[in-house]
Protein backbone atom coordinates (compact mmCIF):
# COMPACT_ATOMS: atom_id res chain seq x y z
CA UNK A 1 0.00 0.00 0.00
CA UNK A 2 1.52 3.25 -0.62
CA UNK A 3 2.54 5.64 2.27
CA UNK A 4 2.96 9.30 3.81
CA UNK A 5 5.41 9.86 6.31
CA UNK A 6 5.30 12.80 8.49
CA UNK A 7 8.04 14.05 10.59
CA UNK A 8 7.78 17.19 12.89
CA UNK A 9 11.07 19.24 12.90
CA UNK A 10 9.62 22.04 14.96
CA UNK A 11 5.74 22.18 15.99
CA UNK A 12 5.29 18.75 17.04
CA UNK A 13 3.13 18.75 20.65
CA UNK A 14 4.85 21.85 20.26
CA UNK A 15 3.78 26.02 19.68
CA UNK A 16 6.72 27.78 17.27
CA UNK A 17 9.26 26.69 14.83
CA UNK A 18 6.63 25.37 12.48
CA UNK A 19 9.02 22.92 10.16
CA UNK A 20 7.34 19.54 8.94
CA UNK A 21 9.17 17.18 6.32
CA UNK A 22 6.14 15.40 4.24
CA UNK A 23 7.21 12.27 2.25
CA UNK A 24 4.74 11.25 -0.69
CA UNK A 25 5.09 9.47 -4.23
CA UNK A 26 9.14 9.81 -3.93
CA UNK A 27 8.55 13.43 -3.11
CA UNK A 28 9.85 15.23 -0.38
CA UNK A 29 8.45 18.59 0.90
CA UNK A 30 9.52 20.62 3.61
CA UNK A 31 5.68 22.77 5.33
CA UNK A 32 7.07 25.72 6.78
CA UNK A 33 10.14 26.51 8.34
CA UNK A 34 10.44 29.03 11.18
CA UNK A 35 12.23 29.75 14.61
CA UNK A 36 11.24 29.33 18.18
CA UNK A 37 10.27 32.65 20.23
CA UNK A 38 11.20 31.31 23.49
CA UNK A 39 15.16 30.34 22.82
CA UNK A 40 17.96 32.58 22.08
CA UNK A 41 20.42 29.63 21.31
CA UNK A 42 20.60 26.58 18.49
CA UNK A 43 17.28 25.47 19.92
CA UNK A 44 15.27 27.96 17.74
CA UNK A 45 16.00 26.78 14.78
CA UNK A 46 14.57 23.49 13.51
CA UNK A 47 16.99 20.64 13.58
CA UNK A 48 17.93 20.09 9.71
CA UNK A 49 20.53 17.45 10.73
CA UNK A 50 17.57 14.88 10.66
CA UNK A 51 17.48 15.37 6.85
CA UNK A 52 20.99 15.03 6.01
CA UNK A 53 24.39 15.23 8.59
CA UNK A 54 26.97 16.99 5.96
CA UNK A 55 26.30 19.42 2.78
CA UNK A 56 23.33 21.03 1.44
CA UNK A 57 19.42 20.32 1.41
CA UNK A 58 18.87 20.57 -2.18
CA UNK A 59 19.22 16.74 -3.23
CA UNK A 60 16.68 15.50 -0.63
CA UNK A 61 13.78 18.51 -0.65
CA UNK A 62 12.20 18.85 -3.58
CA UNK A 63 10.46 22.15 -2.54
CA UNK A 64 9.49 24.51 0.27
CA UNK A 65 6.25 25.62 0.99
CA UNK A 66 5.56 28.93 3.55
CA UNK A 67 2.10 29.41 4.73
CA UNK A 68 2.68 32.62 5.58
CA UNK A 69 4.63 35.60 7.16
CA UNK A 70 4.61 35.13 11.25
CA UNK A 71 8.15 34.17 12.25
CA UNK A 72 7.25 30.81 13.99
CA UNK A 73 6.56 29.81 10.18
CA UNK A 74 9.41 31.40 7.99
CA UNK A 75 11.80 33.16 10.43
CA UNK A 76 14.45 29.89 9.65
CA UNK A 77 14.47 30.39 6.52
CA UNK A 78 17.30 31.92 5.57
CA UNK A 79 19.09 29.72 7.71
CA UNK A 80 17.89 26.75 5.96
CA UNK A 81 18.66 28.38 2.17
CA UNK A 82 21.58 30.10 3.00
CA UNK A 83 23.19 28.64 6.24
CA UNK A 84 22.51 25.22 5.59
CA UNK A 85 22.31 25.16 1.55
CA UNK A 86 18.89 24.83 -0.23
CA UNK A 87 18.76 26.31 -3.72
CA UNK A 88 15.14 24.53 -4.84
CA UNK A 89 11.74 26.38 -5.40
CA UNK A 90 9.89 27.78 -2.01
CA UNK A 91 6.74 28.82 -2.24
CA UNK A 92 4.11 31.30 -0.80
CA UNK A 93 1.73 33.67 -1.89
CA UNK A 94 2.54 37.21 -2.90
CA UNK A 95 1.48 39.32 0.54
CA UNK A 96 3.63 36.68 2.38
CA UNK A 97 6.78 36.99 -0.42
CA UNK A 98 6.18 41.01 0.11
CA UNK A 99 5.81 41.13 3.83
CA UNK A 100 8.14 38.25 4.86
CA UNK A 101 12.05 39.68 4.37
CA UNK A 102 10.33 42.77 6.40
CA UNK A 103 10.17 41.23 9.58
CA UNK A 104 12.71 38.65 9.13
CA UNK A 105 15.30 42.45 8.56
CA UNK A 106 13.41 43.38 12.12
CA UNK A 107 14.31 39.98 13.40
CA UNK A 108 17.89 40.28 12.60
CA UNK A 109 18.44 43.96 13.48
CA UNK A 110 16.81 42.77 17.20
CA UNK A 111 18.72 39.80 17.47
CA UNK A 112 22.21 40.35 16.02
CA UNK A 113 22.48 44.49 16.68
CA UNK A 114 20.83 44.82 19.79
CA UNK A 115 21.27 41.18 21.43
CA UNK A 116 24.44 40.31 19.79
CA UNK A 117 23.94 37.25 18.60
CA UNK A 118 26.29 35.14 16.51
CA UNK A 119 25.47 32.58 14.21
CA UNK A 120 22.82 34.38 12.77
CA UNK A 121 21.90 35.08 8.93
CA UNK A 122 22.78 38.71 7.22
CA UNK A 123 20.61 41.04 5.22
CA UNK A 124 22.14 39.74 2.23
CA UNK A 125 21.42 36.39 3.38
CA UNK A 126 17.51 37.33 3.58
CA UNK A 127 17.92 38.83 -0.29
CA UNK A 128 19.48 35.84 -1.55
CA UNK A 129 16.68 33.63 0.18
CA UNK A 130 14.07 35.49 -1.21
CA UNK A 131 15.33 35.13 -5.31
CA UNK A 132 14.50 31.43 -4.39
CA UNK A 133 10.76 31.85 -3.96
CA UNK A 134 7.80 31.39 -6.35
CA UNK A 135 4.82 33.64 -5.58
CA UNK A 136 1.40 32.02 -6.25
CA UNK A 137 -2.21 32.96 -6.38
CA UNK A 138 -5.09 31.58 -4.46
CA UNK A 139 -6.92 28.51 -6.25
CA UNK A 140 -4.11 28.37 -9.12
CA UNK A 141 -2.55 24.67 -9.77
CA UNK A 142 1.37 24.92 -9.23
CA UNK A 143 3.01 21.91 -11.28
CA UNK A 144 6.58 21.88 -9.32
CA UNK A 145 7.60 19.15 -11.59
CA UNK A 146 5.62 16.68 -13.88
CA UNK A 147 4.29 14.78 -10.61
CA UNK A 148 4.48 17.07 -7.57
CA UNK A 149 1.13 19.44 -7.92
CA UNK A 150 0.22 22.56 -5.65
CA UNK A 151 -2.87 25.14 -4.96
CA UNK A 152 -2.93 27.54 -2.16
CA UNK A 153 -6.47 28.04 -0.57
CA UNK A 154 -7.73 31.35 1.81
CA UNK A 155 -6.33 31.04 5.55
CA UNK A 156 -7.78 33.94 7.22
CA UNK A 157 -5.17 34.32 10.09
CA UNK A 158 -3.04 37.21 8.73
CA UNK A 159 -2.91 38.49 5.25
CA UNK A 160 -1.65 36.35 2.76
CA UNK A 161 -2.05 33.33 4.99
CA UNK A 162 -2.75 30.28 2.63
CA UNK A 163 -3.62 26.60 3.68
CA UNK A 164 -1.75 24.16 0.97
CA UNK A 165 -3.27 21.33 -0.87
CA UNK A 166 -0.16 19.13 -2.33
CA UNK A 167 -1.01 16.48 -4.63
CA UNK A 168 1.72 13.66 -6.15
CA UNK A 169 -0.26 11.10 -8.34
CA UNK A 170 -3.33 9.80 -5.95
CA UNK A 171 -2.41 10.79 -2.72
CA UNK A 172 -3.04 14.25 -1.19
CA UNK A 173 -2.83 16.21 1.72
CA UNK A 174 -3.94 19.35 3.17
CA UNK A 175 -1.92 21.61 5.26
CA UNK A 176 -3.30 24.74 7.10
CA UNK A 177 -0.74 26.64 8.08
CA UNK A 178 -2.67 28.76 10.78
CA UNK A 179 -6.08 29.50 10.12
CA UNK A 180 -9.43 31.17 11.20
CA UNK A 181 -12.38 29.79 10.98
CA UNK A 182 -14.60 32.89 11.57
CA UNK A 183 -14.36 35.92 9.60
CA UNK A 184 -12.94 39.51 11.70
CA UNK A 185 -12.89 43.14 11.37
CA UNK A 186 -10.33 43.11 8.10
CA UNK A 187 -10.33 39.39 6.83
CA UNK A 188 -12.38 37.18 5.60
CA UNK A 189 -12.61 33.37 7.28
CA UNK A 190 -11.14 30.34 6.27
CA UNK A 191 -12.05 28.69 2.88
CA UNK A 192 -11.14 25.18 0.94
CA UNK A 193 -12.32 22.69 -1.79
CA UNK A 194 -14.02 19.56 -0.17
CA UNK A 195 -10.96 17.98 -1.37
CA UNK A 196 -11.34 14.73 0.91
CA UNK A 197 -7.33 14.41 1.24
CA UNK A 198 -5.49 11.26 2.33
CA UNK A 199 -4.66 13.71 5.47
CA UNK A 200 -5.06 16.80 6.77
CA UNK A 201 -2.35 18.66 9.32
CA UNK A 202 -3.70 21.00 10.95
CA UNK A 203 -2.47 23.51 13.53
CA UNK A 204 -4.11 22.73 17.00
CA UNK A 205 -3.27 26.55 18.91
CA UNK A 206 -6.66 26.30 20.65
CA UNK A 207 -7.47 22.81 20.98
CA UNK A 208 -9.01 23.22 23.84
CA UNK A 209 -10.85 26.09 23.63
CA UNK A 210 -14.19 27.39 22.18
CA UNK A 211 -14.33 31.33 22.01
CA UNK A 212 -17.30 33.23 22.80
CA UNK A 213 -18.84 35.27 20.77
CA UNK A 214 -16.09 38.05 18.92
CA UNK A 215 -18.73 41.29 20.25
CA UNK A 216 -18.63 40.05 23.71
CA UNK A 217 -14.57 39.88 23.58
CA UNK A 218 -14.72 43.69 21.58
CA UNK A 219 -16.86 45.12 24.32
CA UNK A 220 -14.80 43.99 26.80
CA UNK A 221 -11.90 45.05 25.42
CA UNK A 222 -13.12 48.93 25.16
CA UNK A 223 -14.13 49.01 28.36
CA UNK A 224 -11.24 47.91 30.00
CA UNK A 225 -9.26 50.33 28.14
CA UNK A 226 -11.51 53.30 28.80
CA UNK A 227 -11.93 52.48 32.47
CA UNK A 228 -7.77 52.69 32.47
CA UNK A 229 -7.98 56.22 30.92
CA UNK A 230 -10.45 57.44 32.65
CA UNK A 231 -8.61 56.67 35.89
CA UNK A 232 -5.36 57.76 33.55
CA UNK A 233 -3.33 55.50 33.14
CA UNK A 234 -1.74 54.24 30.28
CA UNK A 235 -2.31 51.11 28.07
CA UNK A 236 0.07 48.71 26.64
CA UNK A 237 -0.81 46.10 23.93
CA UNK A 238 2.31 44.56 22.59
CA UNK A 239 1.15 43.25 19.11
CA UNK A 240 2.75 41.70 15.98
CA UNK A 241 2.85 44.37 13.24
CA UNK A 242 0.67 42.52 10.79
CA UNK A 243 -2.68 40.65 11.53
CA UNK A 244 -4.19 41.62 15.32
CA UNK A 245 -2.70 44.90 15.39
CA UNK A 246 -4.88 46.24 12.30
CA UNK A 247 -7.90 44.59 13.70
CA UNK A 248 -7.32 46.25 16.88
CA UNK A 249 -6.62 49.48 15.62
CA UNK A 250 -9.74 49.27 13.72
CA UNK A 251 -11.65 48.92 16.39
CA UNK A 252 -10.22 51.44 18.59
CA UNK A 253 -10.47 54.12 16.25
CA UNK A 254 -14.08 53.47 15.36
CA UNK A 255 -15.05 53.67 19.21
CA UNK A 256 -12.54 56.39 19.75
CA UNK A 257 -14.79 58.47 16.75
CA UNK A 258 -18.10 57.48 18.66
CA UNK A 259 -17.38 58.71 21.65
CA UNK A 260 -15.02 61.62 21.10
CA UNK A 261 -12.18 60.70 23.43
CA UNK A 262 -8.75 62.80 23.34
CA UNK A 263 -6.50 60.32 25.15
CA UNK A 264 -3.87 59.62 22.13
CA UNK A 265 -3.51 56.52 21.05
CA UNK A 266 -0.01 55.46 18.97
CA UNK A 267 1.15 52.98 17.37
CA UNK A 268 5.13 51.77 17.20
CA UNK A 269 6.38 53.32 13.64
CA UNK A 270 8.33 51.80 11.37
CA UNK A 271 7.08 48.15 10.35
CA UNK A 272 3.90 48.87 11.44
CA UNK A 273 3.53 52.31 8.38
CA UNK A 274 5.01 49.90 5.94
CA UNK A 275 2.15 46.72 7.06
CA UNK A 276 -0.28 49.27 6.43
CA UNK A 277 0.83 50.01 3.66
CA UNK A 278 0.89 46.51 2.45
CA UNK A 279 -2.88 46.39 3.46
CA UNK A 280 -3.50 49.02 1.06
CA UNK A 281 -1.72 47.16 -1.85
CA UNK A 282 -3.43 43.63 -1.59
CA UNK A 283 -6.88 45.27 -0.26
CA UNK A 284 -8.54 41.49 -2.48
CA UNK A 285 -7.25 39.54 0.20
CA UNK A 286 -9.17 41.15 3.01
CA UNK A 287 -13.35 41.04 4.06
CA UNK A 288 -15.99 42.30 1.92
CA UNK A 289 -16.75 45.72 4.11
CA UNK A 290 -12.90 46.70 3.91
CA UNK A 291 -13.16 46.57 0.24
CA UNK A 292 -16.68 48.30 -0.01
CA UNK A 293 -15.29 50.88 2.35
CA UNK A 294 -12.17 51.26 0.27
CA UNK A 295 -13.97 53.12 -2.88
CA UNK A 296 -14.53 55.88 -0.76
CA UNK A 297 -11.71 56.18 2.03
CA UNK A 298 -9.20 53.73 2.90
CA UNK A 299 -9.59 51.99 6.58
CA UNK A 300 -6.01 52.07 7.01
CA UNK A 301 -5.70 55.63 6.89
CA UNK A 302 -6.54 56.34 10.87
CA UNK A 303 -7.43 59.90 12.30
CA UNK A 304 -6.83 58.95 16.12
CA UNK A 305 -4.13 56.84 15.85
CA UNK A 306 -0.64 58.47 15.54
CA UNK A 307 2.79 57.14 15.32
CA UNK A 308 4.56 56.64 18.80
CA UNK A 309 8.30 58.52 19.59
CA UNK A 310 10.24 56.19 22.24
CA UNK A 311 10.26 60.07 23.87
CA UNK A 312 6.86 59.28 24.67
CA UNK A 313 7.21 56.66 27.31
CA UNK A 314 7.67 59.19 30.08
CA UNK A 315 4.76 62.12 29.10
CA UNK A 316 2.12 62.33 31.90
CA UNK A 317 -1.41 61.45 31.48
CA UNK A 318 -3.23 58.70 29.39
CA UNK A 319 -2.50 57.47 26.61
CA UNK A 320 -2.65 53.61 24.43
CA UNK A 321 0.30 51.93 22.70
CA UNK A 322 0.52 49.28 20.30
CA UNK A 323 4.33 47.86 20.00
CA UNK A 324 5.89 45.20 18.83
CA UNK A 325 6.16 42.28 19.13
CA UNK A 326 3.50 40.60 20.21
CA UNK A 327 5.35 38.33 22.61
CA UNK A 328 7.30 40.70 25.01
CA UNK A 329 10.14 38.41 24.04
CA UNK A 330 12.52 41.66 23.06
CA UNK A 331 12.54 45.15 21.17
CA UNK A 332 10.15 48.36 22.15
CA UNK A 333 6.96 46.45 23.99
CA UNK A 334 9.19 44.73 26.09
CA UNK A 335 11.19 48.64 26.93
CA UNK A 336 7.85 50.25 27.18
CA UNK A 337 6.63 47.74 29.78
CA UNK A 338 9.86 47.62 32.13
CA UNK A 339 9.14 51.45 32.48
CA UNK A 340 5.48 51.01 33.14
CA UNK A 341 5.12 47.91 35.04
CA UNK A 342 5.49 49.21 38.58
CA UNK A 343 2.72 51.54 38.31
CA UNK A 344 -0.58 50.27 39.20
CA UNK A 345 -2.69 52.38 37.25
CA UNK A 346 -1.21 51.04 34.20
CA UNK A 347 -2.72 48.24 31.92
CA UNK A 348 -0.93 45.69 29.55
CA UNK A 349 -3.71 44.09 27.06
CA UNK A 350 -1.86 40.57 26.09
CA UNK A 351 -4.43 39.94 22.65
CA UNK A 352 -2.90 37.06 21.62
CA UNK A 353 -0.95 33.59 22.53
CA UNK A 354 2.38 33.61 24.17
CA UNK A 355 5.36 31.05 23.99
CA UNK A 356 6.75 29.78 26.96
CA UNK A 357 10.14 31.34 27.98
CA UNK A 358 8.47 34.79 26.85
CA UNK A 359 7.84 37.33 29.40
CA UNK A 360 4.70 37.82 27.90
CA UNK A 361 3.97 33.84 28.99
CA UNK A 362 5.70 34.56 32.49
CA UNK A 363 3.20 37.55 33.16
CA UNK A 364 0.15 35.47 32.00
CA UNK A 365 0.85 32.74 34.62
CA UNK A 366 1.03 35.68 37.41
CA UNK A 367 4.19 36.41 37.66
CA UNK A 368 4.94 39.98 39.76
CA UNK A 369 8.38 40.04 39.50
CA UNK A 370 10.24 39.33 36.43
CA UNK A 371 14.23 38.80 36.29
CA UNK A 372 16.07 39.85 33.09
CA UNK A 373 19.77 39.02 31.43
CA UNK A 374 21.16 41.95 33.53
CA UNK A 375 19.95 40.85 36.97
CA UNK A 376 17.21 43.89 36.51
CA UNK A 377 14.11 42.73 38.23
CA UNK A 378 10.90 44.88 37.25
CA UNK A 379 7.97 44.59 40.18
CA UNK A 380 5.22 43.79 38.08
CA UNK A 381 2.24 46.07 39.42
CA UNK A 382 0.19 47.08 36.80
CA UNK A 383 -2.99 44.99 35.73
CA UNK A 384 -2.61 42.42 33.27
CA UNK A 385 -5.22 41.19 31.08
CA UNK A 386 -5.50 38.62 28.56
CA UNK A 387 -8.10 38.75 25.55
CA UNK A 388 -8.00 35.75 22.63
CA UNK A 389 -8.24 38.29 19.29
CA UNK A 390 -5.92 35.35 17.89
CA UNK A 391 -6.46 34.75 14.52
CA UNK A 392 -6.63 30.84 15.39
CA UNK A 393 -9.29 28.27 14.40
CA UNK A 394 -10.53 27.12 18.25
CA UNK A 395 -11.88 23.64 18.69
CA UNK A 396 -15.19 24.32 17.20
CA UNK A 397 -13.17 25.81 14.08
CA UNK A 398 -11.14 22.76 13.62
CA UNK A 399 -14.17 20.45 13.79
CA UNK A 400 -15.78 22.65 11.22
CA UNK A 401 -12.66 21.88 8.69
CA UNK A 402 -12.11 18.63 9.17
CA UNK A 403 -16.31 18.00 9.13
CA UNK A 404 -16.10 20.38 5.47
CA UNK A 405 -13.23 19.11 4.30
CA UNK A 406 -13.42 15.16 4.68
CA UNK A 407 -9.74 13.76 5.11
CA UNK A 408 -9.03 10.36 5.78
CA UNK A 409 -6.76 10.74 8.31
CA UNK A 410 -6.00 13.86 10.66
CA UNK A 411 -2.41 15.23 12.27
CA UNK A 412 -2.42 17.76 14.77
CA UNK A 413 0.70 20.43 15.29
CA UNK A 414 1.35 23.56 16.71
CA UNK A 415 -0.25 23.09 19.96
CA UNK A 416 0.81 22.24 23.37
CA UNK A 417 1.37 18.13 23.94
CA UNK A 418 -2.17 17.54 26.61
CA UNK A 419 -4.57 20.02 24.55
CA UNK A 420 -3.89 18.26 21.41
CA UNK A 421 -4.26 14.62 23.33
CA UNK A 422 -7.80 15.86 24.14
CA UNK A 423 -8.59 16.98 21.22
CA UNK A 424 -6.94 14.21 19.61
CA UNK A 425 -9.73 11.80 21.37
CA UNK A 426 -12.64 14.29 20.27
CA UNK A 427 -11.84 13.59 16.49
CA UNK A 428 -11.43 9.86 16.91
CA UNK A 429 -14.87 9.79 18.49
CA UNK A 430 -16.89 12.04 16.21
CA UNK A 431 -15.70 11.72 13.34
CA UNK A 432 -14.39 7.83 13.43
CA UNK A 433 -11.03 8.40 11.79
CA UNK A 434 -7.35 8.05 12.56
CA UNK A 435 -5.82 11.22 13.97
CA UNK A 436 -1.83 11.54 14.98
CA UNK A 437 0.01 13.91 17.33
CA UNK A 438 3.62 13.24 16.78
CA UNK A 439 6.40 15.01 18.78
CA UNK A 440 9.26 16.78 17.46
CA UNK A 441 11.66 14.09 15.74
CA UNK A 442 8.81 11.53 15.60
CA UNK A 443 7.89 9.64 11.94
CA UNK A 444 4.65 8.62 11.60
CA UNK A 445 3.61 6.11 8.83
CA UNK A 446 0.11 6.41 7.36
CA UNK A 447 -0.96 4.11 4.53
CA UNK A 448 -3.56 5.13 1.76
CA UNK A 449 -5.42 3.11 -0.05
CA UNK A 450 -4.68 2.65 -4.15
CA UNK A 451 -6.49 4.73 -6.17
CA UNK A 452 -6.26 4.08 -9.79
CA UNK A 453 -7.17 7.02 -12.12
CA UNK A 454 -9.11 6.21 -14.78
CA UNK A 455 -10.46 8.46 -17.77
CA UNK A 456 -13.95 8.46 -19.53
CA UNK A 457 -14.54 9.21 -23.43
CA UNK A 458 -16.40 12.03 -23.99
CA UNK A 459 -19.10 9.76 -26.12
CA UNK A 460 -19.57 7.89 -23.30
CA UNK A 461 -20.17 10.31 -20.73
CA UNK A 462 -22.52 12.40 -23.67
CA UNK A 463 -24.40 9.20 -24.23
CA UNK A 464 -24.96 8.60 -20.39
CA UNK A 465 -25.85 12.21 -19.55
CA UNK A 466 -28.45 12.29 -22.75
CA UNK A 467 -30.26 8.84 -21.15
CA UNK A 468 -30.32 10.53 -17.61
CA UNK A 469 -31.70 13.82 -18.32
CA UNK A 470 -34.77 12.00 -20.23
CA UNK A 471 -35.71 10.56 -16.99
CA UNK A 472 -38.07 12.41 -14.46
CA UNK A 473 -35.83 14.51 -11.67
CA UNK A 474 -34.70 12.02 -8.63
CA UNK A 475 -31.35 12.97 -6.56
CA UNK A 476 -31.08 9.57 -4.78
CA UNK A 477 -31.24 7.97 -8.45
CA UNK A 478 -27.54 6.27 -9.42
CA UNK A 479 -25.82 7.13 -12.21
CA UNK A 480 -24.17 3.71 -13.87
CA UNK A 481 -21.63 3.73 -16.99
CA UNK A 482 -21.77 1.04 -18.86
CA UNK A 483 -17.94 0.40 -20.90
CA UNK A 484 -15.00 -1.44 -21.64
CA UNK A 485 -11.82 -0.93 -20.06
CA UNK A 486 -8.76 -0.15 -22.29
CA UNK A 487 -5.14 -0.05 -21.05
CA UNK A 488 -3.05 1.90 -23.17
CA UNK A 489 0.36 3.74 -22.81
CA UNK A 490 -0.17 3.15 -19.17
CA UNK A 491 -3.86 4.97 -18.83
CA UNK A 492 -6.72 3.34 -18.55
CA UNK A 493 -9.93 4.88 -20.16
CA UNK A 494 -13.43 3.60 -19.87
CA UNK A 495 -14.92 3.69 -23.14
CA UNK A 496 -18.54 3.27 -25.30
CA UNK A 497 -18.13 -0.96 -26.65
CA UNK A 498 -18.05 0.65 -30.55
CA UNK A 499 -15.40 2.73 -29.63
CA UNK A 500 -13.37 0.24 -27.84
CA UNK A 501 -13.97 -2.21 -30.72
CA UNK A 502 -12.25 0.46 -33.28
CA UNK A 503 -9.69 1.63 -31.08
CA UNK A 504 -8.25 -2.27 -30.69
CA UNK A 505 -9.43 -2.89 -34.55
CA UNK A 506 -11.68 -5.75 -33.71
CA UNK A 507 -15.23 -6.25 -35.42
CA UNK A 508 -18.05 -6.27 -32.04
CA UNK A 509 -19.86 -9.78 -31.56
CA UNK A 510 -23.13 -9.12 -30.05
CA UNK A 511 -24.22 -12.15 -28.03
CA UNK A 512 -28.57 -12.74 -28.18
CA UNK A 513 -30.43 -14.57 -26.06
CA UNK A 514 -33.48 -16.03 -26.53
CA UNK A 515 -36.20 -17.49 -24.41
CA UNK A 516 -39.68 -18.76 -24.83
CA UNK A 517 -42.80 -18.27 -22.72
CA UNK A 518 -45.89 -20.00 -23.28
CA UNK A 519 -49.03 -18.14 -22.27
CA UNK A 520 -52.71 -19.18 -22.28
CA UNK A 521 -55.05 -16.10 -24.37
CA UNK A 522 -57.63 -16.59 -26.25
CA UNK A 523 -57.89 -14.19 -29.46
CA UNK A 524 -55.56 -13.29 -31.80
CA UNK A 525 -52.26 -13.46 -31.44
CA UNK A 526 -52.33 -9.55 -32.77
CA UNK A 527 -54.11 -8.84 -29.76
CA UNK A 528 -51.87 -10.26 -27.01
CA UNK A 529 -49.15 -8.58 -28.30
CA UNK A 530 -51.33 -5.69 -27.83
CA UNK A 531 -51.49 -6.49 -24.48
CA UNK A 532 -47.98 -7.04 -23.49
CA UNK A 533 -47.21 -3.81 -25.10
CA UNK A 534 -49.85 -2.25 -22.62
CA UNK A 535 -48.14 -3.78 -19.59
CA UNK A 536 -44.87 -3.28 -20.36
CA UNK A 537 -45.66 0.17 -21.25
CA UNK A 538 -47.21 0.88 -17.34
CA UNK A 539 -44.37 -1.28 -16.10
CA UNK A 540 -41.72 0.82 -18.00
CA UNK A 541 -42.63 4.19 -17.96
CA UNK A 542 -38.96 5.48 -18.30
CA UNK A 543 -38.00 3.33 -21.04
CA UNK A 544 -38.65 3.94 -24.95
CA UNK A 545 -41.29 0.67 -25.40
CA UNK A 546 -42.08 0.92 -29.39
CA UNK A 547 -44.88 -1.65 -31.30
CA UNK A 548 -44.08 -2.04 -34.95
CA UNK A 549 -44.95 -4.87 -37.77
CA UNK A 550 -46.38 -7.13 -34.20
CA UNK A 551 -42.71 -6.79 -32.38
CA UNK A 552 -42.28 -4.88 -29.28
CA UNK A 553 -39.17 -3.31 -28.94
CA UNK A 554 -37.48 -1.54 -25.41
CA UNK A 555 -33.94 -1.26 -26.45
CA UNK A 556 -31.92 -4.26 -27.95
CA UNK A 557 -35.01 -6.48 -25.74
CA UNK A 558 -37.20 -7.93 -28.62
CA UNK A 559 -40.59 -9.57 -27.93
CA UNK A 560 -42.87 -11.41 -30.49
CA UNK A 561 -46.42 -13.33 -30.09
CA UNK A 562 -46.59 -16.58 -32.00
CA UNK A 563 -49.69 -19.02 -32.24
CA UNK A 564 -52.89 -20.35 -34.36
CA UNK A 565 -55.58 -16.92 -33.52
CA UNK A 566 -57.87 -20.11 -32.52
CA UNK A 567 -55.70 -21.80 -30.00
CA UNK A 568 -55.90 -19.90 -26.55
CA UNK A 569 -51.86 -21.23 -26.35
CA UNK A 570 -49.60 -18.20 -27.44
CA UNK A 571 -45.82 -18.70 -27.55
CA UNK A 572 -44.22 -15.25 -26.76
CA UNK A 573 -40.39 -15.36 -27.38
CA UNK A 574 -38.03 -12.48 -25.63
CA UNK A 575 -34.63 -12.02 -27.09
CA UNK A 576 -31.91 -9.33 -25.54
CA UNK A 577 -28.30 -8.44 -26.27
CA UNK A 578 -25.86 -9.29 -23.24
CA UNK A 579 -25.47 -5.37 -22.65
CA UNK A 580 -29.02 -5.02 -21.61
CA UNK A 581 -29.27 -8.37 -19.21
CA UNK A 582 -31.41 -6.77 -16.46
CA UNK A 583 -33.61 -5.05 -18.65
CA UNK A 584 -34.07 -8.64 -20.34
CA UNK A 585 -34.52 -10.39 -17.52
CA UNK A 586 -37.00 -7.86 -16.35
CA UNK A 587 -38.96 -7.74 -18.86
CA UNK A 588 -38.85 -12.36 -19.34
CA UNK A 589 -40.25 -12.39 -15.23
CA UNK A 590 -43.01 -9.90 -16.25
CA UNK A 591 -44.22 -12.07 -18.96
CA UNK A 592 -43.76 -15.19 -16.86
CA UNK A 593 -45.76 -14.14 -14.19
CA UNK A 594 -48.29 -12.86 -16.98
CA UNK A 595 -48.16 -17.09 -17.92
CA UNK A 596 -48.93 -17.84 -14.29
Amino acid sequence: MPELKVTPLGAGQDVGRSCILLSMGGKNIMLDCGMHMGYNDERRFPDFSYITNDGPLTPYIDCVIISHFHLDHCGALPYMSEMVGYNGPIYMTHPTKAIAPILLEDMRKVSVEKKGDQNFFTSQMIKECMKKVVAVTLHQSVMVDSELEIKAYYAGHVLGAAMFWIKVGSQSVVYTGDYNMTPDRHLGAAWIDKCRPDLLISEATYATTIRDSKRCREKDFLKKVHECIDRGGKVLIPVFALGRAQELCILLETYWERMNLKAPIYFALGLTEKANNYYKMFITWTNQKIRKTFVQRNMFDFKHIKPFDKQYIDNPGPMVVFATPGMLHAGLSLTIFKKWAPNENNMIIMPGFCVQGTVGHKILNGAKKVEFENRQVVEVKMSVEYMSFSAHADAKGIMQLIQYCEPRNVMLVHGEAEKIAFLKEKIQQEFNINCYNPANGETNVISTPVKIPIDVSLPLLKSEAKRFNALPPDPKRRRILHGVLVMKDNNICLMDVDEACKEAGINRHVIRFTSTVAINDTGPSLSTAHKLHSLLKEKLPQWAVTFAEGEISVESVLVKVEGDDTEPQKTVYVSWTNQDEDLGSFILSLINSMGQ
